[in-house]
Formats: structure tokens, sequence, C-alpha cells
């Protein structure tokens, strides 16, 4: 690998923090927190104490120890700060004036997403929402010894789906007929794609954990509400060892191991916005069904033999070139809210624009708060609330350097309330 090509698997980022909700002794400076090689950094501050405190941060702009006081904040009791730092130094660390309890100090950081909104010409072939011809079908990697891949290939067309059969994909890239209509079936139902794994209401795309926690996901074409004749398509697969894509509504995510977070670390990759059905890793390539079932052979499609099935082929980091994250929707939509009750949380993290719409229903100004998780393992604080009058739709941008994990939001009121987030 060209070690250039490291500078475009996907934006740099960095989070992390000096304390998480802990004890701090008074003028014991923190370990330092490296901010260097980040455009952006955005520190959050909060603590637990019932006194005010003076937070002084302290920068090495050359890394050999030197420290000079950056600035002082004053935090009041049980109070929390966002704060945009410069784009300067090399190491951060803070220190208190007084001893503190439930101390977090979280810092954000990233590059600009270079990347446009377009998918790189490579993925061309992928049916787009409005396709009306899509050679699809499971496929999997053959676990006998065999070193083959399996694909039971379907076409799917306005008027109905065919099955066109099994094939093989060789080490060769070789896409030919495999097997008997038997083996098809035992394809298909060896590799059948988990049902109901999604929902989708007005507001957002949902997905549910085993715990019965609730998570909101961003939107994409508004296409992907409604399965297709194929059915379900592939939610969630392990592509390299404890890494999985999670396909939900025209974007990959990155989804943790559960020892690394699980669903509350999951971090947007790409937003693709194709009808891809399959997806799975294959002797060190990705590999990608949903494809228009007329799309020509070239160095990243492969026909099969016979001329009815087709395949897309790549590099698994190929997929930071589908095209930024991007999406639209949030906790709610014309929904019906109780005063003071939270939301579902929403996801936040990975986007390089963000801005929000908030409305009711109310006859008076109703107060809408918006929190989110710092840290992504429930650190919840509040951002920023605002009063919402009587028919007005509230637009607030957020600041290019913010970044949470989740946003959640609650109402002062109870009423029909929307609050929903565009991610350009």
């Amino acid at each position: 690998m060209d070690p250039q090509q490291l500078d475009h698997f996907g934006p740099v980022i960095g989070r992390g923090g000096v304390w998480v909700r802990e004890a701090v002794a008074a003028q014991t400076p923190s370990d330092p927190y490296l901010i260097d090689g980040f455009e952006r950094r955005m520190l959050f501050l909060s603590h637990e104490t019932s006194t005010a405190a003076e937070i002084t941060l302290e920068i090495d702009r050359s890394g050999k120890g030197k420290w000079e006081t950056l600035r002082s904040v004053a935090l009041a009791p049980q109070a929390n700060q966002w704060l945009e730092l410069p784009a300067d130094g090399i190491w951060l660390r803070l220190r208190s004036d007084r001893a503190l309890q439930g101390a977090t100090a979280w810092i954000h950081t990233a590059n600009t997403d270079t990347r446009t909104t377009r998918a790189d010409s490579r993925f061309d072939a992928l049916a787009k929402p409005e396709t009306t011809k899509r050679s699809a079908g499971v496929i999997r990697s053959a676990g006998d010894g065999s070193r083959v891949l399996h694909f039971a290939a379907q076409t799917e067309t306005a008027d109905g789906l065919t099955n066109e059969g099994a094939y093989a994909l060789d080490a060769q890239l070789r896409l030919t007929p495999s097997g008997d209509r038997a083996f098809f079936e035992q394809v298909q139902k060896e590799t059948a794609i988990p049902v109901g794994v999604l929902s989708v209401d007005d507001a957002s795309v949902i997905f549910v954990n085993d715990d019965g926690q609730r998570y909101r996901l961003p939107k994409g074409a508004s296409a992907f509400d409604h399965d297709t004749r194929l059915g379900s398509a592939r939610v969630d697969r392990e592509v390299a060892t404890e890494r999985d894509l999670f396909n939900a509504h025209g974007t990959f995510y990155e989804l943790p191991a559960e020892n690394a977070g699980g669903f509350a670390k999951i971090r947007p990759v790409a937003t693709h916005n194709r009808r891809i059905h399959d997806y799975c890793s294959y002797r060190g390539l990705f590999v990608i069904s949903g494809l228009e079932s007329n799309a020509p052979a070239s160095d990243h499609v492969i026909r099969s033999e016979d001329g009815r099935a087709v395949l897309c082929v790549g590099a698994i980091d190929d997929v930071w070139k589908l095209g930024r994250p991007r999406g639209y929707g949030g906790p709610w939509k014309n929904t019906p809210v109780q005063a003071q009750a939270v939301s579902d949380p929403y996801l936040m993290t990975g986007s390089e624009k963000k801005r929000v719409e908030l409305q009711h229903d109310s006859g008076q100004i109703v107060t809408m708060t918006l929190e989110v998780d710092v840290t992504g393992d429930g650190v919840w604080a509040p951002y920023r609330t605002f009063d919402v009058k009587p028919g007005e739709k509230l637009t607030h941008t957020f600041p290019l350097a913010f970044q949470a994990c989740w946003v959640r939001t609650k109402a002062s009121a109870a009423c029909r309330a929307t609050a929903q987030l565009t991610y350009e």
C-alpha cells in the first residue's frame, strides 16, 4: 500500500479526555492531551461541585514541556461550558483552583472532511434508489475449504423477481454458474438476511439493541423507507476481524465490537444512497451485490460468464470513497411529547456541517433543550436551550468545531414537537 493513501481513508478525527466524572485535586495539572495535527478543537468542561471553580488551560507549543497559560475559564457551581480552542500548540493540560467532584474535560478534534457528496466512479454501477432493473442477491464466503464466494443471484424488475441461480466467484475473479436449484436455495437459506432490524418513522431510522435501548439514525433517500421485491437489505456484517459495517438508509457506519462500546460508539463512514442488497469480505476484497443489471464489466465490476449476474469488488477501505456522510432526521417530527420527557438519542458524530430546526404546535412559547452525549458513554450534558415561539420554525447552525456522539431533546410543555437535523 502506498503510504500516501492513508490521507484518503476518511477524515481525521480524534476524541478523548483528561477527566471523566472524576475527583480532581486543587492546583494539580492533568495529564497532557495531544491536540497537534487537528484544525478544529472543541473542549467540554463540567463539574458537580456545589461551588464555583476556575479552570486554567495550559498549552505546550513546542512539545518540549514548556507550558504557558492559554486562558482561564470560570465555571459556575454544577455547570458546564463548551470552548473552541485555537488551532496551535501540541499538548493541552488543565488545572483547577480548587478540588472538584465529578469533573469532566473532554476534547473533540477533527480536520475538514474534504470529500464531496459524489461517490467515486468505481461505484457508478451500484443500483440507485430509482433503478428499475437490478442484479442482487445474498453472498457469502464458503466455509467448506473451497475458498470461493457463493452468490444466489436474482434479477429484480418492476414486473417481478427472477431467480438466476447460484454462482461462484473464484480466486481469479471469475463468476460462473455453480450448482443446481437446490444449492441456490441452500445458499439463500444459510445466508438469509435478518428482517426487522431497523424501522422507520416520520422522524428518522430506529434501531433497538438487545437491551431494548432505542437509537435513531439519519435518513437518506426516501425510497429506503420501504423494502424492494428482494426484501430487506443486509444491515450488519463483520467485514474484518471485529470490524463491522452497518448499512442503514443509504449510509455505511463503522460498528465497534461490544467490548469496544458497541452501538453507542457507532460512527458514519460514507453515505452511498445506493440500493446495496448484500456485502461481505472475500480474500481481502469487499464484495457488494445490488448493481444495475446492464452494468459493463470493469476493474471493479465482475460479470458472470453467462451475463446474468454481476458483483462489485474492491478493497474494504474503498467505502470511504462512497461520499461524505450526510442525511436528515431527528428525535421528533410532529411527535406528541410530554413536558420534560427526553427523546430517544439521535446520532450526531461524524458529520461535517450540522443544523437543527425546532417547531411545536403549542399556542405559547415552549422552551426546547438540546442535550448531548459528550463521550458516547452516557455523559449527557445540556448544549443549549431555545425559546420557540408559536408558529415559528427556529433554525440553529452548530459551530463547525462542535461535535458530540448523540443528541436528544426535551420540551418545557406538552405539545406536538419537531426537532429535525440536517447533516451535509
